[in-house]
């Protein structure tokens, strides 16, 4: 018997009152014709949500439309092999998985959950990490690292109630997120509402050579999160790299939230790509550079606090 097709999915982030239960009442509601699981993560200290719920620390209900909503009190990988149980046992049936981090989460531990559990990571995909952004209070907001944190992690940043508030604020507003990430394309989400293709296959974890930068103003970052991009048309020694990328993950690899390369090899003729999350990263051979093609080496970190003199330093030296 061939191993069932793993199941993408989709880790909601974002600022508290952004709209992400609005939006995903629209994802479990809307006619779209696919068969969405949604977990929502609930850590409540108070006991009473436990009594209006009963024992029952994961509850799955099927939808009208043919999504199932799944309400957890207990940790994300119970709730996730209990959902395939269900899944293989018939009792329910989805193709995606999405998945709500409570208000101020880290959505680190739960995208690092598909990389380390070997069972997990055969049965589901991760495809994307979004995250919610308020316009009317991102100021507010950003003043957390763990905010812009979620920003950092993103591979697509969606932005709501830009109607509250004048074009020029959303301007600077998409400039700093930029700052933050330049990975991540922006998008403005209406009361909920947004074209599913923005959501799902986002595919932000795919060792693919796509890597689009968005372009930034020279401004200094007023974050401790931000980009630094790192760029070279000469090809690069590939055990000198790979020292390179060793030290930088053994000094910094808790500041890494998420990097990206795409390189040009000495004596090779494929794309060397590679990308990670935290000390957890991949890389692989991609297709070959064409015929007349620059071949530039560009690697982006999104990173709290990194001493970019002594990187940028360190990378010359290869």
């Amino acid at each position: 018997m061939s191993a069932p097709t793993p199941i993408p999915v989709t880790i909601l982030s974002g600022f508290l009152g952004a709209g992400k239960t609005t939006l995903l009442r629209y994802l479990l509601k809307a006619e779209h014709g696919l068969k969405i699981a949604v977990i929502e993560n609930e850590f409540s200290d108070a006991g009473i949500d436990n009594q209006l719920l009963g024992d029952e620390p994961v509850q799955v209900m099927t939808l009208a439309n043919g999504c199932v909503c799944c309400t957890i009190h207990t940790d994300l990988t119970k709730a996730l092999y209990l959902l395939l149980e269900r899944l293989d046992s018939g009792e329910i049936a989805f193709d995606r998985l999405v998945i709500e981090c409570t208000g101020l989460a880290d959505p680190a531990p739960v995208a690092q959950t598909f990389f380390i559990d070997e069972d997990l990571r055969e049965r589901y995909i991760l495809d994307g990490i979004i995250t919610l952004v308020d316009a009317a209070h991102a100021g507010t907001h950003l003043a957390q690292t763990i905010a812009q944190a979620q920003v950092g992690f993103a591979d697509r940043l969606l932005v709501s109630k830009t109607d509250l508030v004048a074009p020029s604020v959303f301007a600077e507003l998409s400039e700093r997120l930029t700052r933050i990430n330049r990975r991540a394309p922006i998008r403005v989400v209406d009361h909920g509402q947004i074209d599913l293709a923005e959501l799902l296959d986002v595919r932000g974890f795919n060792l693919n050579a796509g890597l689009s930068l968005r372009p930034v103003s020279q401004a200094p970052s007023v974050d401790r999160i931000a980009s630094m991009v790192l760029r070279t048309d000469k090809p690069l020694d590939i055990d000198r790299l790979s020292t390179f990328m060793n030290g930088l993950l053994e000094e910094h690899g808790k500041q890494l939230l998420r990097y990206k390369g795409v390189l040009s090899i000495a004596g090779e003729d494929r794309r060397l790509v590679f990308q990670g999350v935290l000390k957890l990263y991949g890389f692989d051979w991609d297709t070959e550079w064409a015929e007349g093609e620059k071949r530039e080496s560009v690697m982006v970190f999104i990173a709290d606090d990194l001493p970019e003199a002594k990187i940028r330093a360190g990378f010359e030296d290869l």
